[in-house]
């Protein structure tokens, strides 16, 4: 059951555009609800700058995100899962924005 937990949600992340992965990305890195490791302010940092370049909105306004959807059922359901598939899930994202 927790792999299949995982795996729909990493389905999910690949269905994403990138402006997406990235949004999901930002708050995962700031978020203080769970024990990721990877959530650091160099991470943050990273994903906003790239925000940044290629998302207009994101960089001339104060994005509430969830008004995002799929970004807001997605930290939902990160927050379901423990704190070993939450991580795996994490580096997954990470990995394939830094492919990117």
């Amino acid at each position: 059951m927790e792999n299949e937990k995982v795996k729909y949600l990493i389905d999910m992340i690949n269905d994403m555009d990138i402006k997406d992965k990235l949004r999901l990305a930002i708050c995962m890195s700031q978020s203080n609800w769970s024990g990721l490791i990877y959530n650091t302010k160099e991470n943050y940092e990273k994903f906003d700058t790239i925000l940044k370049d290629i998302d207009e909105e994101y960089r001339t306004t104060i994005i509430n995100f969830s008004k995002y959807k799929l970004v807001t059922f997605a930290m939902a359901k990160l927050m379901e899962m423990d704190t070993t598939e939450q991580n795996k899930v994490a580096l997954y994202l990470y990995n394939s924005i830094k492919v990117i």
